[in-house]
């Protein structure tokens, strides 16, 4: 998560009510896609990880699971999960080269702003192994704004995160799109988006 204060406190006043939401995540058919196009015992980065949902169904799947989130609550919430080594950290922290088999940015990288995108998918490009495997998920639209409970969110058409991670190095391959209610109860359009390294 980006370092937005506002963002931050939200979440962390929310850590419960956010796990609640989540929790159905742990049956998602995107993220059994994401673990099954990994090798056995790959190691994964969940960045912004929230309370660790899907990093505990990767790690009882038996991938090396390293997880991130900026908000201590959530951090907390995701190292109760067994194999999963969690860590508090921003999208500026993520450094390094060729560490990770896959990289899960699950709603994230969506409080960050426009500005910064470019220079945050290069640095986890530069952290994926080559032909590694790369998701993120995204509210659709246009523009920046704070929704109803004060969170930061920057909005891209599908088309715009595929130029932006095809300029960074990445190689889409699939989509899906839904809509659905978040944390604040308003309904929004979303793209998810695998891609190779």
């Amino acid at each position: 998560m980006s370092r937005d204060d506002e963002t931050l406190s939200v979440y962390a006043a929310r850590a419960d009510d956010y796990l609640k939401m989540v929790e159905k995540e742990a049956e998602s058919p995107i993220l059994a896609a994401f673990i099954g196009g990994l090798p056995k015992g790959a190691h994964v980065l969940d960045l912004g990880c929230g309370p660790g949902v899907s990093a505990a169904v990767m790690a009882q799947s038996g991938l090396t699971v390293e997880a991130t989130d900026a908000v201590p609550e959530m951090v907390e919430r995701a190292a109760a999960n067994p194999g999963v080594m969690a860590r508090l950290a921003t999208f500026d922290d993520i450094t390094g080269t060729d560490l990770y088999d896959g990289i899960w940015a699950n709603f994230s990288l969506l409080h960050a702003p426009k500005a910064d995108m470019p220079g945050h998918l290069a640095r986890l490009r530069a952290a994926l192994k080559p032909g590694g495997l790369f998701h993120i998920g995204m509210k659709t639209g246009s523009g920046e704004h704070r929704d109803s409970i004060g969170r930061f969110y920057a909005y891209y058409t599908e088309e715009e995160l595929c130029d932006l991670l095809t300029a960074a190095g990445f190689k889409p391959f699939s989509s899906t799109r839904g809509n659905e209610p978040g944390l604040s109860g308003e309904p929004a359009p979303w793209v998810c988006i695998a891609a190779h390294g």
